[in-house]
Order: C-alpha cells, then sequence, then structure tokens
C-alpha cells in the first residue's frame, strides 16, 4: 500500500539548511556554557532533519542519514548531561567529540525522551536505547513542563518493552487509556489522538507478532499523521510533519523483529527503514 505525502515547499530548502545550520552550531557551543540550550538544539536538529528528508524522502543521500545521526546523538547527550556526577561530559555530536555541560536535568522531559528514543531506534542504536531506558521515570517527572499521565506512562511501557521487564503490558495499557480524551487535561486531543496513539497501537501488534494486523495498523497510522499535519496552512509547513517519526520508529523495531513491511510512504524513508545506511560511519 502506498500513501503519498503531502505537497511542501521545497524551492528554498537549500538556503534554510545552511541557516539552519549556522543556528545548530551556536547552539552546540552554547551547550558548552549552558545546558538549557538542549531543547533548542535538538529541535533545530530534528528540523534539520525534517529539511532533509523533504528533497530526499527515501533517505538514500548520506546527508540525510548524517541528520538523523545528528539529531539522535544530541538527544541522547541531553540525557548523558541530565544524569552526569561531574561538571561536563565528552560527547560524539556530528563526527566530533564536544565538551558538554553537566545538569541538563531540566531539559530531561518526556516529550524529548520520546523524540530521542525514536532517532535511537531509526539509527538502530541498541546501546542508547539501553541507556535510556535506564533514565528513571521518576527524573523525567522532575524536567521542566506540564505533561499528561499517559506520556508518563508510555515512556515506562517503552522502557519494558526494551528491557524486557513483565510490567510491559500494564504499563502499555495504562498508556492507552491515558490517551482517552475523556481524562486529558494539557495535551490537545487530536495531537494525542493522531500522533501519539498510533505508536502505542503499533507496539501493541509487535509484541503479539501480528505482521499483517501491524501493516494495517501502520496504515491507519500513516493516514492519521497526514490527516494532523495537513489540518491547516500553518501545519503543513511544518518539517516535523514530513516524517511519521513515531510510526516510523516502531517500524524499525518490527524490521529488526522480522516483519514485512507492505506500506510505503514518503512519511517513512525507505533507506531508514531497511537500515541501508547503518555503520557507514562511527556513530
Amino acid at each position: 500500500m502506498q500513501i503519498p505525502r503531502h505537497e511542501f515547499p521545497t524551492r528554498n530548502v537549500a538556503s534554510v539548511l545552511e541557516s539552519d545550520a549556522k543556528r545548530f552550531w551556536r547552539n552546540i557551543e552554547a551547550l558548552q556554557r549552558e545546558p538549557s540550550w538542549f531543547s533548542n538544539t535538538l529541535a533545530s536538529a530534528i528540523q534539520t532533519f525534517g529539511l532533509r528528508c523533504a528533497v530526499d524522502p527515501e533517505a538514500d543521500k548520506l546527508e540525510t542519514w548524517e541528520s538523523c545521526v545528528t539529531a539522535m546523538q544530541v538527544g541522547s547527550a541531553l540525557f548523558a548531561s541530565a544524569q552526569a556526577t561531574t561538571d561536563s561530559i565528552e560527547y560524539l555530536i556530528d563526527h566530533k567529540m564536544r565538551t558538554i555541560r553537566a545538569d541538563a536535568l531540566p531539559r530531561a522531559h518526556a516529550g524529548n525522551w520520546l523524540n530521542t528514543f525514536w532517532l535511537a531506534c531509526v539509527c538502530r542504536e541498541k546501546k542508547r536505547m539501553t541507556e535510556l531506558c535506564h533514565f528513571p521515570v521518576s527524573r523525567i517527572r522532575q524536567a521542566d513542563g506540564v505533561f499528561d499521565e499517559y506520556i508518563y506512562d508510555w515512556v515506562e511501557a517503552l522502557q519494558a518493552y526494551w528491557l524486557k521487564r513483565p510490567e510491559f503490558g500494564d504499563k502499555l495499557v495504562a498508556a492507552v487509556d491515558g490517551t482517552d480524551p475523556a481524562v486529558l487535561r494539557h495535551a490537545p486531543r487530536d495531537g494525542v489522538l493522531q500522533i501519539m496513539y498510533p505508536p502505542m497501537n503499533l507496539l501493541t501488534q509487535l509484541a503479539r507478532g501480528d505482521q499483517d494486523k501491524y501493516n494495517a495498523e501502520l496504515a491507519k497510522a500513516v493516514e492519521w499523521h497526514k490527516d494532523y499535519w495537513t489540518r491547516n496552512e500553518d501545519r503543513e509547513l511544518e518539517t516535523q510533519g514530513l516524517v511519521a517519526l513515531g510510526p516510523l520508529a516502531v517500524t524499525c523495531l518490527a524490521v529488526q523483529a522480522g516483519f514485512t513491511i507492505t506500506v510505503e510512504s514518503e512519511y517513512l524513508p525507505k533507506h531508514l527503514i531497511t537500515g541501508a545506511w547503518i555503520n557507514e560511519f562511527p556513530t
């Protein structure tokens, strides 16, 4: 089944990428002094990844893979900084070791954790996935930001799935139940139902080993993603909408588990699903 991506203007992508690169490196330099820049830096890296995918929808160019890896490295550095016991850490970001200030806990919130975990799944970074899954949810709760309760159950469900902990099923059910619009207090209903819930559903089918059901639900997830990001003109211009990051990440897990994926879409870059660039360079 093929689901085309919505129209996105690419005429000025090259100049935007150049501008974003300058801002990104300013943010990286700022992290040497102040870890409060982590959220901006991670958002900037994810935006660059989206822009790369705008002009390279199958991710068959090295630059697109590099942008995905760089975003993953920034997110991983955030959580390493948040639990560091020294004043600073050394972390590989974009092919170079960077000195990063410690104490990024205020930025180690659930939203950043999910984005970082998704990126690590896409990059097949098992060590970083394990490190993220050992990051205590109690500390994530201490970070800045106001979130509905379901998101903490969702983080714990993902941690339990990856670490093969017995509470996986209960935490996943709690996360799904928590997306009920009747119990939401902070997050917008459409974002929860069309963006946050679908990866939970996909992980359920993966855990059950149901390949056919997985593909059917993946098609729905991509359609919901497309519907959400085309709801109005402002959303259509958001680079975040060019890749269905959560469904993409769970699909990478499904491929590793032996699933054959029958859904094709620019929202799910082909060469990221197949892992074509894995081991191309040290990450």
